[in-house]
């Protein structure tokens, strides 16, 4: 099926839409996958698995002529009809609908994180390549705008060498809200860790390459909580650079959303990618007189040494737009051309690697270090 090793035939479906079932309408697949799906050209939302008959009903009204199931079995037994499974599943299930959606000749797209351990990542890679499919993991925040200007600085090579990268996704909810995200049972792969950190891990290792050792703390915070809730990774990568992390629901006060510092040059950032609260309050990419992922220039970082941003050290250094789009517009090119999708799941084994450390250190209260992989 495959043009060459590892890379997936396009669907032979000439110029017309490939048609996407999306298995979950919660939060990620009703915020996140549908109003990406709907907006990406070249891709149409055809079939929605949700068991809750309200948020099937909310799934016919905000993308009318859906189609409306009750099961991930539905959806799959449709496989003749589609040409691409988005899960956006809780954590527990995401392994077992991906290789069955891959066992029925089906490229997929996977909410992170995609398995709860590397081991598992890599057996689904390794069926996705024998069977010629795409499969691609939505890590999102390749895409936020402050991390596309982090990158875009470090590609203009404005920090120097780097020396020290710091990272942030704090929030303060002082009260658990529950569910599975907070559980405390280990098979719902729930906890910031897991969450943000599939994140965090992702963005660190996107720009500075293979982690070879891990040190983190993770403490379970809020009273009622049951999951980890204040986490902390300490990574060393291959190339000398240091990263920072933190993972944490309960902060009082936030700090900077990122923190490069440079042999030349820092850069400090404030503030969350506007593009979760658009999509949340109902906004669509590509909308007219939309700005999408545009934030004010009150909310540029800064870039300088020796002085500090929040004294007025440093230049405003304009924020990249965000784009989210970018990710779906990435996978529909691979599926019709051929090649790589955006986010690998070789990538996405890489940093449950990462994770799996950071979760025996701060178990064990030891640095873990990370043997690269065989192969």
């Amino acid at each position: 099926m495959s043009n060459f090793p590892g890379t997936p035939a396009p669907p032979a479906r000439g110029g017309a839409p490939l048609r996407v079932g999306l298995i979950g309408y919660g939060l990620a697949g009703s915020v996140f996958h549908a109003p990406l799906i709907a907006a990406t050209e070249g891709l149409s939302l055809d079939t929605v698995a949700t068991r809750n008959p309200e948020r099937q009903a909310q799934a016919r009204a905000e993308h009318p002529g859906v189609r409306t199931v009750a099961g991930p079995e539905e959806v799959l037994a449709r496989a003749g009809a589609l040409d691409l499974i988005v899960l956006a599943t809780p954590n527990k299930t995401h392994v077992a609908l991906a290789s069955a959606a891959l066992e029925a000749g089906l490229p997929v797209v996977v909410d992170k994180p995609l398995a709860a351990t590397a081991a598992e990542a890599d057996r689904l890679a390794a069926l996705a390549a024998d069977r010629g499919l795409l499969l691609s993991v939505f890590q999102n925040r390749r895409w936020d705008n402050d991390f596309r200007t982090v990158r875009k600085l470090l590609d203009e090579g404005a920090f120097g060498e780097v020396r020290r990268f710091e990272s942030r996704f704090e929030r303060w909810r002082p009260l658990p809200k529950g569910g599975w995200r907070e559980s405390g049972d280990p098979a719902e792969i729930g906890g910031l860790l897991y969450d943000l950190g599939s994140h965090l891990v992702d963005q660190a290792l996107t720009l500075f390459g293979p982690v070879t050792s891990v040190y983190a703390e993770s403490d379970v915070r809020r009273p009622g909580a049951e999951a980890d809730d204040d986490t902390f990774f300490a990574l060393t990568h291959a190339n000398g650079v240091r990263s920072h992390l933190w993972a944490n629901a309960a902060a009082a006060q936030l700090g900077p959303r990122f923190r490069v510092l440079g042999s030349a040059a820092g850069y400090v950032k404030y503030g969350l990618d506007p593009q979760e609260a658009a999509l949340r309050a109902g906004e669509r990419p590509g909308a007219e007189g939309v700005a999408w992922g545009v934030e004010p220039e009150s909310a540029w970082g800064r870039l300088g040494a020796g002085e500090s941003p929040q004294t007025g050290g440093g230049t405003p250094v304009p924020t990249l737009p965000g784009d989210y789009p970018a990710y779906y517009a990435a996978v529909a090119r691979a599926l019709r051309e051929g090649g790589r999708p955006p986010v690998t799941a070789t990538e996405a084994a890489a940093a449950l690697r990462v994770l799996e450390a950071a979760k025996r250190s701060a178990a064990e209260g030891r640095t873990v270090r990370i043997e690269a992989p065989e192969g």
